[in-house]
């Protein structure tokens, strides 16, 4: 009776030392997720526009709460071999490794971003634009969210002015994931979007006015970029020639490449053209619809849209990496006359006056003969002060430049 009174505390003894060394566990990773959760976020400091307001919130370690563990019903204290007990501490660690690696590639991109804007030699402004670098912030949405937009309008601007107040908000009610990046829901929520936002001003605008706009808008969920757009303006990403990770002194020097991330949507252009013809429309020989209205898709154009303007976006995504330096957004005005910009003077514009986000400091991009680098907002000022006072732009211009800093 001795022995086994005997070999029962020491048992019992290994379930205790075993339960405190779990527990205790558990509580330097709790410590160390609130460490890591404190490093990574940055102070909110209002609206402004140029500032990185990413939220995350690793979850909390649960002790005894894997799906393998096995309560003992007299006891409360996990019984199994020794081989089940080592598989449920590994699959712990890696689940914890994994979500932080998740958290981790998320906070690792910050955005900042500004618009410009200036109405040429029009009587009056047409344009309206959004900046938000964190929507997140306003909403139960989880995932970090950023959303940018140019809406350029015609024939007046209260078309424009409706879709910046109201399609960010009827994509987010259409579903925007809120908690991980889902590319099939996501897009299928901005086409819902465009759609309600469209049907909403006409009923609104059933009174009277016909005018109708334009938009090229941004949305970034996570790391994944998701353009959509209707009309002619355009968005470019600046992407570098050199594989991800490099960090040679010539891949900061060297120029970047203009990707156009949208479709420009004409009468003139067949797959547009064919459509406005089956509805019953006529294009002109300057290649207007009607005669009157250059672009096939936009918001609003009451008068247009039986005769086959439609405000389907083309909409696409992709990932964010290193080599991705940053993004103008530009109303046609920017983009549309020879004298103007195109895709790739916009891009190296930007970059011989944007500060670097790729890693060095100012001191260094002035000794490779860039200057000492402006903010975002002065960029963005820059870029459209040029196309209207020396590249002599007629029209509104409106740019938006979004730029990423890998950390």
């Amino acid at each position: 009776m001795m022995v086994d009174s005997f070999l029962l505390e020491k048992r019992d003894n290994r379930n205790s030392d075993a339960n405190h060394k779990r527990e205790a566990a558990c509580s330097d990773l709790d410590i160390a997720s609130k460490k890591s959760k404190l490093h990574d976020l940055k102070p909110e400091n209002g609206e402004k526009s140029g500032e990185i307001l990413d939220q995350c919130k690793p979850k909390k370690c649960e002790a005894n709460s894997t799906e393998t563990d096995c309560l003992d019903d007299s006891n409360g204290q996990l019984v199994g071999s020794a081989e089940q007990k080592e598989g449920n501490r590994l699959e712990k660690k890696n689940d914890i490794c994994e979500e932080r690696n998740s958290i981790s590639s998320e906070l690792s991109i910050d955005i900042e971003a500004d618009a410009a804007e200036d109405k040429g030699s029009r009587h009056s402004m047409e344009d309206a634009w959004v900046v938000l670098t964190d929507t997140s912030l306003n909403s139960s949405q989880k995932l970090r969210c950023a959303h940018f937009a140019i809406f350029d309008g015609h024939g007046g601007r209260l078309a424009a002015e409706y879709a910046q107040k109201h399609l960010h908000s009827n994509v987010l009610s259409a579903g925007l994931p809120r908690e991980l990046v889902d590319v099939r829901a996501a897009k299928k929520s901005i086409l819902d979007g465009f759609r309600k936002t469209d049907e909403s001003l006409l009923q609104e605008s059933a009174g009277g006015w016909q005018d109708g706009a334009t938009a090229v808008c941004i949305w970034v969920l996570g790391k994944t970029v998701f353009v959509a757009n209707i009309g002619d303006a355009k968005a470019v990403v600046a992407r570098s020639y050199v594989p991800d990770g490099s960090q040679s002194q010539s891949a900061r020097t060297d120029p970047l490449k203009a990707i156009v991330l949208t479709r420009e949507h004409k009468a003139i252009y067949p797959q547009e053209r064919a459509r406005i013809l089956k509805a019953g429309g006529s294009i002109s020989t300057n290649g207007r619809l009607q005669g009157r209205l250059e672009v096939s898709r936009a918001f609003g154009d009451r008068q247009f849209k039986k005769v086959g303007v439609i405000v389907t976006p083309d909409v696409h995504s992709f990932d964010l990496t290193e080599r991705d330096s940053f993004i103008i957004l530009g109303c046609d005005g920017l983009w549309g006359y020879v004298l103007v910009f195109g895709p790739s003077d916009a891009v190296d514009f930007v970059q011989q006056h944007l500060k670097d986000f790729r890693g060095f400091d100012v001191s260094e991009i002035a000794n490779l003969g860039y200057g000492e680098g402006l903010s975002v907002t002065a960029v963005s000022r820059r870029l459209v002060k040029e196309a209207v006072r020396e590249r002599r732009c007629k029209d509104n211009c409106t740019a938006i430049v979004i730029a990423f800093k890998h950390k």
